[in-house]
């Protein structure tokens, strides 16, 4: 018998978890970066489209999928696409549910315990006085390992654990008492903090306070459509890719919340609520805040310099607090202290849900109780998570990122919506949608679900698998198709890595890249093995299922 007896404790409280699960760091750091490095206007169109089109199908089909397997008792993903079809296949590709979550949330812990430094430093004032060089130099010594302002020895590894701790404990808690309490605090914290930010992003005016730009310029830069990019291929993979991240779909998360829905609950009305909130969050907050900010003091040239060599890192990290405090020393340390305080938020959030599917497997599968469930989950990303702190500067934590933070999501989106819509039947996973829906989902959507969600799915792998040099599709639909390096394949070859180390002749440099490529292809071999661990414990679990008659 499960320990597993979990529900929701109100309706408010699930739509505010999922979205919470959504809404991530991605919303506030990749979103802005994917529009500044798409030409601004000219990614919003697609963008939406994708959202429409492959983001709200995902949905439904997610929570249709997790409510149904939860009928059976399953809250994780393997026995959950299980009981879609019985094919002892099925539920090996339904570990992607759990693997992801535990590698992702090993870096992602990461990233989020820099939210939860920042704050303290922010409110210690640790970038009151520093330029933007030395703001830079403040990050590059923290990810390094390097000394810190406040005399904790290797402050990084702390507040990773203490950021950890915090997670695993509220985990423990359980679902009403843990996970959805603190949705209930951090949404609402997080949309006052970023309104407040937003309001400051749209009332920058030229000539005060050191801006060279009016706020309307970098909105503007965002919101205007330019056409002559619309039918860029590119463009649109970046869009349908961003949907991904902003969404948490293909990951197994939305799976497993919804399995603790009651059979005969909407979840139409909710997952369309919870995708709305997320895009409420991203486009109107995340788009109002990083971008008009840094356009206003920095302009549009600095800015998209900024980004191709930073990324949304460099802006939120390396840049923000020193433009923070353009409006003054109180006013600066206010601003980070929300600034971080709401990428704090957006991050526990999801990385709660991150935890949910391991606890709900170990609970149905081996009868764990809740705490040492949630316990070793904190243990296995600890363990999992350090290479992402000890060796950040040796590729380790964008290795995660790639493959279980992007591939992975479009590998696992991409069956589900197979296995959905051909394999378990679009007549009836229409029916799982509209059962108990407080909507009436239009009808042309069962045409997108079966037809154009999975083609664009396929799309976009393929098109990551052999993206074009530059992205060039033009000359690569002319045949001239030489790979370029973020493909897939060219990622597997190590190609950019090693053709560095073919041009390098300085000893040091070569010695630098010879050690990376050691700590990417170890990292890579670390993370198969925890996904053939999981198989073995999904194995070793549909054999105990076999003994014990419930299959």
């Amino acid at each position: 018998m499960s320990a597993n007896k979990e529900s929701w404790g109100s309706r408010v409280g699930l739509i505010l978890a999922m979205a919470g699960n959504a809404v991530g760091l991605g919303n506030f750091l990749r979103f802005p970066v994917q529009a500044v490095q798409n030409g601004g206007g000219a990614f919003i169109i697609p963008y939406l489209v994708c959202f429409l089109v492959m983001g709200i199908p995902l949905l439904w089909i997610e929570w249709s999928m997790g409510r149904f397997g939860g009928k059976f008792g399953h809250h994780s993903t393997p026995f959950i696409v299980d009981t879609m079809h019985r094919n002892r296949l099925w539920k090996y590709i339904g570990v992607f549910g759990i693997w992801t979550n535990i590698a992702v949330a090993s870096y992602y812990c990461y990233l989020e315990s820099w939210t939860l430094s920042y704050v303290f430093h922010s409110l210690a004032g640790s970038f009151q006085g520093l330029d933007q060089n030395g703001v830079s130099a403040f990050f590059d010594q923290y990810v390094n390992l390097g000394e810190s302002t406040f005399g904790i020895p290797y402050e990084p590894i702390f507040f990773f654990v203490i950021c950890l701790l915090l997670n695993t404990w509220i985990l423990s808690q359980g679902l009403a008492k843990g996970v959805e309490r603190v949705a209930k605090i951090g949404m609402p914290l997080l949309i006052i903090f970023g309104m407040f930010l937003a309001y400051k992003g749209f009332t920058i005016t030229a000539g005060e306070n050191g801006a060279i730009n009016d706020s309307s310029v970098g909105l503007n830069f965002l919101w205007t459509p330019n056409f002559d990019d619309l039918w860029s291929p590119t463009v649109w993979l970046a869009a349908a890719g961003q949907i991904f991240f902003t969404l948490s779909v293909g990951m197994g998360t939305i799976h497993c919340y919804a399995s603790y829905v009651r059979s005969k609950d909407d979840i139409a009305l909710n997952a369309m609520s919870a995708g709305w909130m997320n895009e409420f969050v991203e486009v109107v907050l995340g788009a109002s805040i990083l971008i008009p900010i840094s356009i206003g003091y920095l302009g549009i040239d600095g800015v998209v310099n900024l980004v191709n060599s930073q990324g949304g890192l460099g802006l939120g990290f390396r840049t923000l607090p020193y433009l923070f405090y353009q409006w003054g020393d109180v006013l600066g340390a206010i601003s980070g202290v929300m600034w971080f305080g709401l990428l704090f938020f957006a991050g526990i959030t999801s990385s709660l849900a991150m935890g949910t599917p391991w606890i709900g497997f170990l609970q149905d599968e081996f009868n764990w109780n809740r705490r040492p469930a949630a316990w070793s989950f904190g243990l296995i990303v600890l363990v999992l998570g350090m290479p992402t702190v000890l060796f950040f500067n040796y590729g380790v934590f964008d290795e995660y990122d790639y493959w279980a933070g992007t591939v992975s999501l479009v590998v696992f989106a991409l069956f589900e919506s197979i296995l959905f819509a051909w394999v378990f039947g679009m007549d009836r996973g229409w029916r799982e949608i509209m059962s108990g829906a407080d909507i009436q989902v239009p009808k042309i959507y069962k045409f997108i679900i079966k037809f154009v969600t999975p083609l664009l799915l396929l799309w976009v792998f393929i098109g990551s698998l052999v993206t074009p040099k530059g992205g060039d599709w033009g000359a690569a639909f002319s045949g001239e198709w030489i790979l370029d390096d973020s493909s897939i394949i060219n990622k597997i070859k190590n190609s950019s890595l090693k053709r560095q180390l073919a041009e390098a002749t300085d000893p040091a440099v070569i010695e630098k890249l010879q050690d990376t490529l050691f700590y990417v292809n170890a990292s890579r071999i670390l993370l198969v093995v925890v996904f053939l661990s999981i198989a073995a414990l999904v194995y070793m679990a549909y054999k105990k299922r076999v003994r014990e008659g419930r299959i």
